[in-house]
Formats: C-alpha cells, structure tokens, sequence
C-alpha cells in the first residue's frame, strides 16, 4: 500500500507521515530530506544555486551521511531546498529514488508512507490513499518560531512568517511539481487541530481504502 502525504512546511504532514507508518509498520520517507540534503551540500560546497548541472550533480552523488547529517532543519537550508527544488535536473535526480522506495518498501515492509510537495501529483499519482495537509501561513509560522526558538534564541516570528509566505509562494508557482493537491488528495485543514485529531481523521479514511 502506497500512501502519499502533501502539503506547505509546517502544515503537520511529516508527523502525521511518520506516526501512519509507525502504526501500520510501513517504511516511511521525508522526500524532503533529499531537497534538504542536497541543499544543505550545495551551501557547505559554495555550489552556485543558479547552476542547474552542478545542483543537479550533488543531488545525484548523495550519501547515506549526507542524508542523516545534522543541521538539515536550519532555516537557511529550508530556504536552500525550496530554491534548488525548482531546478528540474535536481528533480529528475532524486525522483527514481523516491519511487523506488515507494514501489519496493525497504526491509520486507508492506507499504510505504512518502510525504512532500510533489508526491501525490508527480512522484506517485497512483497511491492508494492521498493526503493533503495545510494550514493558514500564521499558524504554521507560529509552530515552525517555536520550533526555531529551541535551536536559536535571536529567532524573529515576523522574518519566520515572511520567509514562510515567500517560500509558499515559490514552491506553488515553480514550473515543474509545482505544490498543490492532487485532484483526488483528501485535504485536511489543521490550522485549528492537534496532531490526535488529524491522525484520527486520516487513519479513518486509511481504514475506509482498505475495507
């Protein structure tokens, strides 16, 4: 079973990625993890971002300890990602990954969980279930200050939701897998729910699909 998690940052869908596949002992991927990763090599490197070949090449030559590297949460790496995510070779490079691990679930597993921006409309368009999570850009502006208020005391909550509303309107506007719903994603409004109850309402609709 193929279960595909979308939506902006901060919207809740990587806990509600890792908290499905836990439950159902699925694998589970952060598609963004590669964007982050590959992002995070291109900044240590002084890669131009403007160069899609070499962009391109880091995110082909991808490590194990590049991909579980420390700082891949920064602020400045999440800028990074939302940038070199909408250079189409840097998209090519890491899709064949992304669907492998969708099509053969790593350690014997049944299934796999994959959460993104693209997963539903281009990684994989036919999972069997599809979410789309958001949020209005305050509220997730709100989780991702306090988030940043743990590593980094100088965070400033009016540069986090500027950043926010900037980043959004980048990745829904890039030419290539541009961010929005798939057209039969189930979306899922968490601005006023808890991690419980959004759990709630997707595993409902899981346990519908498999019925």
């Amino acid at each position: 079973m193929m279960i595909a998690i979308d939506g902006p940052a901060a919207a809740g869908k990587g806990t509600l990625a890792r908290r499905i596949a836990d439950t159902l002992g699925f694998a589970y991927l952060d598609t963004g993890s590669l964007y982050r990763a590959t992002a995070k090599k291109i900044l240590d490197n002084g890669i131009d971002q403007d160069d899609a070949a070499a962009c391109a090449n880091a995110a082909m030559t991808l490590t194990p300890v590049e991909l579980a590297s420390d700082g891949l949460r920064t602020e400045e790496v999440g800028q990074a990602a939302s940038k070199v995510s909408a250079i189409p070779e840097v998209r090519a490079a890491l899709l064949e990954y992304q669907r492998n691990v969708a099509a053969n679930p790593p350690e014997g597993k049944k299934g796999a969980v994959l959460d993104g921006r693209d997963v539903g409309t281009v990684v994989c368009p036919d999972a069997d279930v599809k979410f789309f999570i958001t949020a209005s850009a305050e509220v997730r502006a709100e989780r991702r200050y306090k988030e940043l208020r743990e590593v980094d005391e100088n965070a400033i909550h009016a540069r986090v939701l500027k950043e926010m509303k900037e980043r959004d309107e980048r990745d829904s506007s890039r030419a290539v897998a541009p961010l929005k719903p798939a057209d039969d994603a189930t979306i899922i409004d968490s601005s006023g729910l808890n991690a419980d109850q959004v759990f709630e309402q997707a595993c409902d609709i899981i346990v519908a699909k498999r019925a």
